[in-house]
């Protein structure tokens, strides 16, 4: 026989273990997140430095020897001097590198004495590779030396110009917090009066029959995937943006505003017209009896008495804009520079994130992580503000 009691017992139990696992995993995932943005500016890459050969069956590195050797040859982080013997794929060779380690600039680390006739190259900064021709065409041996990157800056992290992780290893991310900002502000600026307009008229003006199945349809609007509304603004914003301002490319600021204020619309118009339904039909009431037109009633009365609901409109708009990634990959050109212009290439935090991690390694990989965290205080700095603004209108009213 069913025992109520006990259901009721069991479902009580089951949501708050539900409950508590949800926050512990959203907390794992804040922790993870926040240490392997920390990272970066605390540890080291590595201990020491590193060595790689490449096609060179045997390598004796100060007097140890590797034999095919394809991972790293990790060294102390006090050598002072690098003796490297090897052969395979053509004649013996050494090389005799001097190590200056309270050197900052990488470039000047390394003094090779001795090269036995290898081509000296530095692909990318903490990084020389000496290349030997090998016993036939195309199978040169090469020897791989990283050395290790010092714990990154965090103020040249914040507040730096330049976004160059392959060669140079700069990380500077100002310009894309620039664009993040402004792209989301300009949205909002755009599709804020739209859909403020949008949903009193839909809530004060429409009939019942004639509104719901207009809300229907907003609310449909609200789940198409953003790649769709990116793939929108590719063929049609874009192409107009670059007619229009007689733009090199139409990818950049302009487009991908009016991209995110049409995505922004649907969250915005949905929220705050079920904020001005809630609205007592009394206060409407009140309002007619001493002479207020419809309008007027409307835009003075039953707004700001829904204004908790439209702030709240107002903060999922910002907080979706913010965090948009694929539209704004199609349409904002992503290059990371400070724009001058409302048609300037843009690039954002999220569009960097989705954009580089797929090939991202290292401390490029963490760096990433930290712009994630970045990006985390950002949102949580516009909410709390508008917050905090919503507390002092409630106050002062």
């Amino acid at each position: 026989m069913f025992n109520r009691r006990r259901a009721d017992v069991f479902f009580r139990y089951l949501f708050r273990v539900m409950s508590l696992s949800s926050v512990l995993a959203l907390a794992s995932i804040l922790v993870f997140v926040f240490v392997q943005g920390a990272g970066p500016f605390i540890f080291p890459t590595a201990d020491g430095i590193r060595v790689v050969p490449e096609r060179i069956e045997e390598l004796t590195v100060n007097g140890t020897l590797y034999r095919n050797r394809t991972t790293f040859i990790s060294l102390p982080r006090d050598t002072g001097e690098l003796v490297m013997r090897f052969s395979g794929g053509g004649s013996p060779g050494v090389l005799e590198i001097k190590v200056n380690n309270d050197e900052r600039d990488p470039e000047k680390m390394l003094a090779f004495t001795s090269s036995a006739g290898g081509e000296i190259s530095s692909p990318q900064a903490y990084t020389f590779t000496v290349t030997y021709p090998g016993g036939l065409p195309g199978l040169t041996r090469k020897i791989h030396i990283l050395l290790p990157e010092r714990p990154y800056g965090f103020f040249d992290f914040i507040a730096g110009s330049e976004w160059k992780p392959a060669y140079n290893k700069l990380y500077g991310i100002l310009p894309m917090i620039a664009g993040t900002l402004i792209v989301s502000f300009a949205a909002i600026l755009l599709g804020l009066p739209l859909a403020i307009l949008s949903c009193v008229f839909l809530a004060e003006f429409v009939p019942a029959r004639a509104a719901s199945f207009i809300r229907g349809g907003i609310e449909l609007l609200a789940g198409i995937p953003s790649v769709v509304y990116g793939f929108f603004g590719l063929m049609v914003i874009v192409p107009w943006v670059k007619n229009t301002f007689n733009a090199p490319s139409g990818n950049g600021l302009l487009a991908a505003a009016m991209v995110l204020a049409v995505m922004i619309l649907p969250t915005v118009i949905t929220i705050a017209e079920t904020s001005i339904r809630a609205v007592p039909v009394s206060v409407r009431e009140a309002s007619l009896s001493l002479g207020a037109s419809r309008m007027q009633t409307a835009w003075a009365v039953v707004l700001p008495h829904a204004k908790s609901g439209v702030l709240a409109a107002v903060i999922l708009g910002i907080s979706r804009a913010v965090g948009e990634t694929m539209a704004l990959i199609l349409v904002a050109g992503n290059s990371p520079q400070f724009i001058r212009g409302i048609t300037d290439s843009i690039r954002t935090l999220t569009a960097t994130i989705a954009l580089e991690m797929g090939y991202a390694e290292g401390r490029h990989s963490e760096m990433l992580f930290s712009i994630g965290v970045v990006l985390f205080v950002i949102i949580l700095a516009l909410n709390s503000v508008i917050l905090l603004v919503k507390r002092k209108a409630e106050s002062a009213g």
